[in-house]
């Protein structure tokens, strides 16, 4: 069913409304364009049957909207009865599929975040718990390895801090490829293990806690550095225990004076190198400010999303002896432990990203209905 140049209902030559017919009208009444704007068959997935041609129009007006039954009221719109009984059969054959479709049109029309396509900065700290803190912070960076590699995405590990016995005070990583940061970012907050460290004899089970930050990598021209807002120091590297890493002063720890943000590096034997990777952690670390500051400022409901990053926030649980992981924000809870740990994480990153996307579906929708 679709309405042509002159206004007027169109049936396929069968008389009966066509079902690409309904997809041409779900989408403009979506776009709110009027019909003929869009391409059903592009925009749309197959399913409802091919375009038929040569179409039968009757003289006959149809309400600006898609009515099914009753409210709706296409009978009303056709004069013949026989077609009006031959419309509301072949209509509510397609109902479900059409509250479906227009609800995917909205998903796929809601305004993209500009930053889901840039690379991602992660850091990733050991908190509570020592040494088997950093231990664990170990396991979640190759969980993150793991999860980039089924992807195709990229890592470029920009500085570490690891410790005696293997694990990570603190590790810093870029992930890149296509849609890295629109994934990464929902790994923003406090992550919970629960599990009997190796060093433990009795068998107790200890909770330990690492924090994960997200940012989206930030170009040059996103951010304007100043070279007078730097102090840039270089010193020596060095290991666990203070041993020597190499006896040039290549390690750089810069210092952005406005903010006090200091950002050190010291993977590379190349002072220019890790000169390099520390002004890209730090680029990143602005960004974020400037994006933590717009978020202060929007409505408690925009807040309440599960991607905008809060840091302080406990969000998973990784519990050993159950083998289950719990993500707190959505109450989401698979006996997955170690599929995700070995980089299957999709399972608890989309009902994240359809959260996120009903949420917003649900903010575009109030203000219509206040409007009404």
């Amino acid at each position: 069913m679709v309405l042509d140049d002159a206004g007027k209902l169109q049936l396929d030559d069968k008389r009966h409304v066509s079902a690409d017919r309904v997809r041409g009208l779900v989408i403009d009444r979506v776009l709110d364009v009027g019909p003929g704007v869009v391409d059903a068959e592009a925009a749309l997935p197959a399913g409802l049957g091919p375009v038929r041609e040569d179409p039968l129009a009757f003289g006959v007006g149809l309400p600006g909207e898609l009515g099914i039954v009753g409210d709706r009221g296409v009978q009303r719109a056709l004069e013949d009865a026989d077609l009006a009984a031959l419309a509301r059969e072949e209509l509510a054959e397609y109902e479900p599929a059409f509250e479906k479709l227009e609800t995917e049109l909205k998903v796929k029309l809601l305004p993209r975040d500009p930053d889901d396509d840039k690379a991602a900065i992660v850091e990733i700290r050991a908190g509570t718990g020592g040494d088997e803190a950093g231990l664990f912070a170990a396991d979640l960076f190759k969980m993150y390895q793991h999860f980039a590699d089924s992807k195709g995405w990229t890592i470029e590990a920009l500085s570490t801090s690891p410790t005696a016995v293997g694990g990570f005070k603190e590790i810093i990583f870029s992930v890149s490829g296509d849609d890295s940061y629109g994934h990464m970012k929902y790994e923003s907050g406090v992550h919970r293990v629960q599990r009997v460290p190796q060093t433990e004899t009795q068998g107790r089970i200890h909770t330990s806690a690492v924090t994960v930050a997200v940012f989206p990598e930030a170009e040059e021209v996103d951010i304007d550095i100043k070279e007078n807002e730097l102090k840039i120091d270089v010193y020596r590297s060095s290991g666990p225990g203070g041993q020597s890493v190499n006896t040039t002063d290549s390690a750089v720890r810069v210092t952005h004076i406005p903010t006090g943000l200091v950002v050190t590096c010291q993977d590379e034997k190349s002072q220019l190198k890790n000169k390099t990777k520390a002004l890209k952690v730090l680029r990143a670390r602005l960004m974020d400010n400037i994006k933590k500051e717009q978020q202060a400022k929007m409505t408690e409901e925009r807040r309440s999303m599960v991607s905008t990053g809060d840091r302080s926030a406990k969000i998973r649980t990784y519990n050993f002896p159950q083998g289950r992981v719990t993500d707190h924000r959505i109450s989401l809870t698979l006996y997955k432990l170690d599929g995700i740990l070995a980089g299957d994480v999709d399972p608890l990153i989309e009902p994240l990203r359809e959260f996120d996307r009903q949420k917003n579906l649900e903010r575009q929708a109030k203000p219509k209905a206040e409007a009404k």
